[in-house]
């Protein structure tokens, strides 16, 4: 398939990123999932963000985030922002296909 790797981000890393996470490693993809907060599961590290080929966030204020405290290792990452809210739980089918839409036309 590809051996791309996909980081994926959300807040706490409880339920979006996560879901994601899972859903592109089952498609063949290289994945692990992040959170900002520091309440995170994992929250995001630098060698998360060295490691990714693409970046995704969930809403543009994880975004924002990410740019304010890594600024330098960013610059030259293009960022993809999801839109997609917070209100779905772990692997909620809704949440899937809003992911499987969204996500592959920004790997190809």
């Amino acid at each position: 398939m590809s051996n791309k790797n996909l980081l994926f981000i959300c807040s706490r890393n409880q339920w979006r990123s996560p879901t994601a996470e899972k859903v592109f490693r089952d498609l063949g993809y290289s994945t692990r999932s992040a959170g900002t907060s520091p309440n995170a599961r994992h929250t995001v590290t630098a060698k998360d963000l060295q490691w990714a080929d693409h970046i995704f966030v969930m809403e543009s204020k994880h975004r924002d985030r990410i740019r304010a405290s890594f600024a330098r290792l960013v610059q030259y990452k293009k960022i993809h922002v999801l839109d997609v809210p917070d209100e779905y739980q772990y692997m909620d089918q809704e949440l899937i296909n809003l992911l499987k839409d969204s996500v592959p036309p920004c790997i190809n």
